[in-house]
């Protein structure tokens, strides 16, 4: 009887779930390795922190995924460590062989070695940080409600650090919460005072994305009241005071941080595979100096003729990655593999109802048009029917009543009981 070839992704993100679904009902075995339950859809985090859409309606879990696959199989436990001589990986649960390994392990929220901003900051990479911002700033808002005139400033300043996608559409939900939820949710107190401050380190938001979709972001966002700070770079913060490399300090306890990521690296494999945080990769994404080992998704680095410094670290390049090696792996010996190139779909972001900015490769627009392009787009992206129409509602009842029914404020219980 023929042995199935064994294949261990690890990491279910956008990248190792194409992987995974391109190779769901072939003859090899599949084993899925993550250390939570479900994939996560990364680009509506920041509506999640804000309460617009409930965590559930982004998240899926891998067994319902792959519930009535026959070859692909997952496991909920955290890799520590890969043992390539052996070929295998030691999780804290358990050791796991394979024939061949694929890490998909994604990114995290980059600190840039600062432990005192990685412990007082809110990072928003995963459902658990997102939820965690949605939690403290409701908390915040209950503590203003009770303190009012006595509060510390620190309470009534939001700061946002970083102005790529992320943080410039966080800073738009929260200008638009500030607007339009909170007055009503608390009649009696004044916001005027709330102020949403968005800290960039270059002279524009979204610096990436063309100069009109920097211009028209700019003013989308002094538009909602948003206070740009451009050209600043965050030096330190203690919980109380943010401080800033030109001297400037800014009083907040509500400090989120989206200023860069950095790579999941797992101990195991030589200093040569590793660049910049990212595996070095051939253009089968095979991990440098390894056989059987790849690495798709943000996690790769792969320097090509249209990308000569490694590719973004964007959904698009995991999800195509993922299909290409899908692809090369079912190939029969002797057959030649493709190279992987990454043709540019173009990028986005909103910042408020109405207000968003679309870069294709032929075509740049923005506004009323490029917002709705960009839910349209992202509900398609959204895995299952049940989910896409869950999130419709939602955007539909904010968008006729400016307001959302989503704004629970949940603390896990603190009690650790250990499990017999």
């Amino acid at each position: 009887m023929e042995t199935r070839e064994k294949i261990i992704i690890i990491g279910g993100g956008f990248a190792g779930l194409q992987l995974a679904k391109n190779l769901n009902k072939t003859k090899k075995k599949v084993i899925v390795i993550d250390k939570v339950n479900h994939h996560m859809f990364q680009p509506l985090f920041y509506q999640v922190a804000s309460g617009r859409i409930e965590p559930s309606n982004i998240s899926f879990p891998f067994r319902k995924i792959f519930q009535n696959s026959r070859n692909t199989f997952f496991r909920m436990t955290e890799v520590q460590k890969i043992v390539p001589t052996e070929n295998k990986i030691i999780t804290d649960a358990a050791e796991f062989h394979y024939d061949k390994l694929i890490i998909a392990t994604g990114c995290k929220t980059n600190f840039f070695g600062n432990d005192k901003m990685e412990n007082l900051t809110f990072g928003m990479k995963n459902t658990q940080e997102a939820i965690s911002i949605r939690n403290h700033v409701l908390l915040t808002f209950e503590k203003l409600i009770i303190e009012r005139g006595r509060s510390n400033e620190a309470n009534w300043n939001i700061v946002i650090v970083g102005s790529g996608p992320t943080g410039v559409e966080l800073a738009g939900a929260f200008a638009e919460m500030k607007a339009e939820i909170l007055p009503r949710d608390y009649p009696n107190m004044n916001f005027s005072q709330l102020k949403i401050i968005l800290i960039s380190a270059t002279e524009k938001p979204l610096s990436v994305m063309s100069n009109d979709s920097q211009d028209k972001s700019e003013k989308y966002l002094n538009d909602l009241g948003v206070q740009f700070l451009s050209g600043e770079r965050v030096t330190d913060y203690d919980g109380e005071v943010v401080s800033m490399a030109s001297g400037l300090q800014i009083p907040s306890k509500n400090v989120i941080w989206a200023a860069g990521v950095t790579g999941n690296i797992i101990d195991g494999l030589s200093a040569e595979s590793v660049f910049k945080n990212r595996y070095k990769v051939d253009r089968h994404n095979r991990v440098i100096g390894c056989d059987n080992i790849f690495a798709i998704g943000d996690i790769s680095y792969m320097e090509t003729e249209l990308y000569t410094t490694g590719h973004p670290q964007v959904a698009n390049v995991a999800i195509t990655q993922g299909k290409n090696l899908a692809k090369n792996l079912q190939k029969k010996p002797g057959q030649p593999w493709e190279n992987y190139e990454y043709h540019d779909k173009g990028s986005m972001a909103t910042i408020g109802k109405h207000r968003a900015v679309v870069d294709l490769p032929k075509l740049k627009f923005q506004g009323v048009f490029a917002w709705y392009f960009w839910m349209f787009l992202h509900l398609m992206l959204i895995l299952s029917v049940r989910n896409k129409l869950a999130i419709f509602f939602n955007w539909m009842w904010s968008y006729l009543n400016k307001d959302s029914s989503l704004r629970l404020i949940i603390i896990p219980n603190k009690k650790n009981k250990t499990i017999q």
